[in-house]
C-alpha cells in the first residue's frame, strides 16, 4: 500500500510537473513564432521599400533619358508610395531603438532622393540641360542612393540575424516540448503498468485505486497528445514562414549566395546560380575555375585571393563592388555589382559570408549608347561653331585671293601662287560643307521627292563607278515611296555609303539597295534614344565586305575617323551621311560584324501631310503554351523577347551564343522551337546552330532574325531562301505572328517564305 501511494504520489507530482513545464513551453513557443513572422514582415516590408526606391529612380532615369509621360506617370504613382511604406516600417520596428533610429536616418535620405529625382524630371521636362548637366555633376543622387542602399542592407543584415536568432530558439523550444511530452508519457505508461501489476496480487480496494490511476493517466495521454497536435501545428506554421523566406529569395532579380567557412555553398537562389552557376552543395573553388573575372575597366585581372567571397571570408565587408566576369564555357561575359558581409557567431568568429549580385549589364549598355549619343551631339555643336567661324574667314580668304589673282595676271609665277592658294581654299570650302553636314547646319532643300527614284538613278551611275567586280542589285518598294528631303543630299549619301562598301570588298562582292516602308513603335524608340515612334521610309546600303569591329562601329560617325589607310579617306563620309539624317528628322542604324558584311539603314520621316493609308484593325496577337528557346547575343534584345514571349503565353529558355544553345541541346533539354539570331559571335552562327540542331532533332522548327535585312541575308547566302526570317525592329504583333507561323506552318515554299518576310519585317 505504501509502495502504491509512493508510486502514485511520484507519478501524479512528475505529470503536474511535466504538465506545467509543457504549457509554459507551449506558450513560449507561440511567442517564438509570432516573433519569427513578425520578423519575416519586417523582411518583406524592407523589399518592398527597396522596390518602390529602385522603381522611381529607374523611372525618372527613364524620363531623363526619353522624355516620355509614362515614366512621370509611373514615378509619381512609386513616389506616393514611398512615405506610407517607410511609416509602415517604422510602425513594425517602433519597440527597437536601434533599427527606429537606422530608419529615421534612411527616411530623410529617402526623401532627398525623391527630391533629386523629381528635380530630374522638371528639369527634364523644362528642357533644361545646363540644369540637368548641374545636377548630374554633384553626383548628390548616387551618393544618397547608395547610402539608402547601406542603410537597408544594414537593416536587412540585422533583421535577419535577429530571425535566425528567434528561428534557432523556437526550434529549440520545440525540441525541448517533445522530448518533455515524450518523457512524460513513458512515465505514465510505466506507473500504468506497475499498478495493473499490483492490482493481480492486492484486494478489491486497490484494484478500485487502479481503477482511478488507470483514469488519470487516460486523461493525462489526451492531454500528451493534445499538446504534440499543438506542436505539430506550430511546427507547420514555422516551415510555411520558412517557405515565405525561402519564395522571396527565389523571386529577387539579384543573386543571393551564403557560404561557410569552408568555402562551400549553403545557400543560392536562381538568380546566382544562373549570372555564375553557384548551387547548394558546391565548392566555390569549382566554380571560379570556369571564371575570369576582372575590374570594372575590363583589363585587370584580380586575383583569386582578391575576389569577393574570399574577402568576405576575410572579414571584408563591402558595398557595390563592380568587376566583370567572362564565363569562358559560356562565352558570356556579365557586369556585376557585388556586396558582401562575413557572418559572425557570438563568440566573434567568421562562420562563413553573404553575398548579394546585382547584374547591371543591360543598364552599363544602356548607359554606353547614351553617352556615345551625348558624344556625338557635343562633338557635332563643336563642330559646327569651329566649322561656321572658319567660313567666315575663308571668305574674306577666297575673296581676297580673287582680287589678288587680277592684279598678278601678268606675273606668271605670283599668279600661279595665287592659283594654288585658291584651290587650297576651294578644298577647305568642300571640308567645311561636310563638317557643317555632321553638325546638321548645312543648308537644305526639303521637298516631297520620289525615294525609290532617287536610288534606281544612284544605282545606274554606281555600276561603272564601283567597277565591274561589285555586283549591284535593288530591291525597293513597290509602292511609290514619298519623302520630304533634299533629294540631292540622299543621292550624295548614298554614294559615299557605296564608295565604303566599295572600300571594304577589295576583292569584289555583292552591294544591295533596298527601300521599305516601316513603323517604329514605343518599344524601339524607348531602345534608341532621340526616335520619335511613326511611319518612315527605310533606305539600306547592305555589302558582303570585311565588316566592323564593334570598337570600329561605334565611333563610325565620328568626323575624321577612318580605318583607312592615309591619303585613302577623309573620315567625314559617314559623318556627313548621319549629320544629313538627323538634320532631316531622321534616323541611322547599322548593323555590322567583322568578316560578314554590313547594313546600314537610314529612316526617313514619312511626310505629315500624305494621307495615312488605312490599316485593318489589327487581331490580337495569337497566343500559345509552347516553349521557345532564344539565342539571341544582345541582352537588350533577349529580355524583350522573353518578356513578349511570355505575356503571349509561351515558356522560354534561353542562350546568348550558338555554343551555349548546342550544349543545352546535347542535355536533351525540351523546347518547340528554335528562334536564334543569324549573326552572333563564338564561333556558331545561327544557320550552323540550326543545322546542328536538325540534325540531331530532326523535324525541329526553326525561326531566324536578324539586324540585317532579309533580302540582304538571302542575298549573301547567310540562309536559305524558304527560311523563316523575322528582320529587327520588329513589332509584338509582328513577333506573335511568326512565332505561331513557323510552329503551326509546314515546310513552306520560296514564294511563300518570301512574302511573309516582306509582310513582318521593319
Amino acid at each position: 500500500m505504501i509502495h502504491q501511494r509512493l508510486a502514485l504520489g511520484l507519478g501524479l507530482g512528475t505529470l503536474l510537473a511535466i504538465g506545467a513545464a509543457s504549457t509554459a513551453l507551449d506558450i513560449k513557443s507561440r511567442q517564438d513564432a509570432a516573433w519569427v513572422t513578425s520578423s519575416l514582415n519586417i523582411l518583406q516590408r524592407t523589399s518592398d521599400l527597396r522596390l518602390l526606391i529602385s522603381e522611381a529612380e529607374a523611372t525618372s532615369r527613364g524620363f531623363a533619358l526619353t522624355g516620355t509621360e509614362p515614366f512621370r506617370a509611373e514615378f509619381n504613382v512609386v513616389n506616393a508610395k514611398i512615405p506610407a511604406a517607410v511609416a509602415d516600417l517604422q510602425r513594425a520596428v517602433a519597440d527597437s531603438p536601434m533599427p527606429a533610429q537606422l530608419l529615421n536616418q534612411t527616411e530623410a535620405l529617402i526623401s532627398r532622393r525623391l527630391e533629386i529625382a523629381s528635380d530630374v524630371i522638371r528639369l527634364r521636362a523644362a528642357s533644361d540641360r545646363a540644369g540637368l548637366e548641374a545636377l548630374g555633376s554633384r553626383a548628390e543622387g548616387p551618393a544618397t542612393m547608395s547610402a539608402i542602399t547601406a542603410n537597408l542592407d544594414r537593416f536587412v543584415a540585422d533583421q535577419r540575424e535577429l530571425l535566425a536568432q528567434r528561428s534557432a530558439t523556437s526550434k529549440a523550444t520545440g525540441a525541448l516540448l517533445l522530448a518533455i511530452d515524450l518523457c512524460g508519457l513513458a512515465l505514465v505508461l510505466i506507473i500504468a503498468g506497475y499498478l495493473i501489476r499490483r492490482a493481480y496480487h492486492d484486494d478489491q480496494l486497490l484494484r478500485a485505486s487502479l481503477v482511478r490511476s488507470e483514469a488519470e493517466a487516460v486523461s493525462l495521454a489526451e492531454r500528451a497528445e493534445k499538446q504534440h497536435l499543438d506542436l505539430v501545428e506550430a511546427h507547420e506554421k514555422l516551415r510555411h514562414s520558412a517557405e515565405i523566406l525561402q519564395s522571396t529569395f527565389n523571386s529577387m532579380a539579384e543573386g543571393v549566395l551564403v557560404i561557410d567557412a569552408a568555402d562551400t555553398v549553403v545557400f543560392s537562389n536562381p538568380a546566382v546560380e544562373h549570372l555564375l552557376g553557384y548551387r547548394h552543395g558546391r565548392k566555390l573553388s569549382e566554380v571560379r575555375s570556369r571564371l575570369r573575372v576582372y575590374e570594372s575597366d575590363g583589363m585587370t585581372p584580380i586575383a583569386a585571393h582578391d575576389l569577393p567571397t574570399p574577402r568576405a571570408l576575410r572579414g571584408e565587408s563591402f558595398d557595390r563592388h563592380e568587376v566583370i566576369v567572362h564565363q569562358p564555357d559560356r562565352d558570356e561575359t556579365l557586369r556585376l555589382m557585388i556586396s558582401g558581409r562575413p557572418l559572425r557567431d557570438s563568440a566573434g568568429g567568421i562562420t562563413g559570408a553573404a553575398m548579394v549580385y546585382h547584374d547591371i549589364t543591360t543598364a552599363h549598355e544602356t548607359e554606353r549608347l547614351l553617352q556615345q549619343a551625348q558624344k556625338l551631339d557635343a562633338i557635332g555643336k563643336l563642330t559646327g561653331g569651329v566649322a561656321h567661324d572658319f567660313n567666315n574667314m575663308l571668305t574674306i580668304i577666297t575673296g581676297t585671293i580673287e582680287t589678288l589673282a587680277d592684279e598678278v595676271k601678268d606675273r606668271p609665277s605670283a599668279a600661279a601662287t595665287a592659283a594654288l592658294i585658291g584651290q587650297a581654299a576651294d578644298r577647305c570650302t568642300e571640308l567645311i560643307r561636310h563638317l557643317l553636314a555632321f553638325a546638321r547646319k548645312q543648308p537644305l532643300h526639303p521637298r516631297d521627292s520620289d525615294v525609290n527614284s532617287t536610288i534606281l538613278d544612284i544605282a545606274k551611275l554606281l555600276r561603272p563607278t564601283l567597277g565591274e567586280q561589285i555586283e549591284i542589285n535593288s530591291i525597293l518598294e513597290e509602292e511609290t515611296l514619298i519623302a520630304h528631303i533634299d533629294s540631292a543630299q540622299l543621292a550624295n549619301s548614298l554614294v559615299n555609303m557605296a564608295i565604303n562598301a566599295r572600300d571594304a570588298m577589295p576583292n569584289g562582292g555583292k552591294l544591295l539597295l533596298e527601300s521599305r516602308r516601316v513603323e517604329l513603335d514605343e518599344a524601339y524608340a524607348a531602345a534608341n534614344a532621340g526616335v520619335t515612334p511613326g511611319s518612315y521610309v527605310m533606305v539600306a546600303v547592305s555589302d558582303t565586305g570585311t565588316g566592323m569591329s564593334p570598337e570600329v562601329r561605334d565611333r563610325a560617325f565620328e568626323p575624321f575617323f577612318t580605318t583607312k589607310e592615309a591619303g585613302k579617306g577623309s573620315g567625314l563620309g559617314l559623318s556627313m551621311v548621319y549629320g544629313f539624317v538627323k538634320q532631316s528628322g531622321g534616323h541611322i542604324k547599322i548593323y555590322s560584324e567583322e568578316g560578314r558584311g554590313t547594313t546600314i539603314r537610314l529612316y526617313i520621316p514619312m511626310p505629315k501631310g500624305l494621307p495615312a493609308i488605312p490599316a485593318p484593325p489589327e487581331p490580337p496577337p495569337p497566343r500559345g503554351d509552347e516553349t521557345i528557346f532564344i539565342v539571341e547575343d544582345d541582352p537588350l534584345v533577349q529580355d524583350f523577347v522573353v518578356s513578349q514571349l511570355q505575356s503571349l503565353g509561351y515558356k522560354t529558355i534561353t542562350a546568348s551564343t550558338g555554343v551555349e544553345a548546342l550544349a543545352k541541346i546535347d542535355t536533351g533539354q525540351p523546347f518547340d522551337l528554335l528562334f536564334t539570331d543569324v549573326i552572333m559571335p563564338g564561333g556558331v552562327n545561327g544557320k550552323e546552330l540550326a543545322e546542328e540542331a536538325l540534325r540531331q532533332r530532326p523535324g525541329t522548327k526553326v525561326l531566324y532574325t536578324s539586324g540585317y535585312t532579309d533580302n540582304a541575308m538571302v542575298e549573301h547566302g547567310r540562309i536559305d531562301q524558304a527560311a523563316l526570317l523575322l528582320t529587327k525592329p520588329y513589332r509584338k504583333s509582328e513577333l506573335a505572328q511568326m512565332v505561331r507561323r513557323a510552329l503551326v506552318g509546314p515546310a513552306q515554299d520560296t514564294s511563300t517564305a518570301e512574302a511573309q518576310r516582306r509582310a513582318h519585317s521593319s
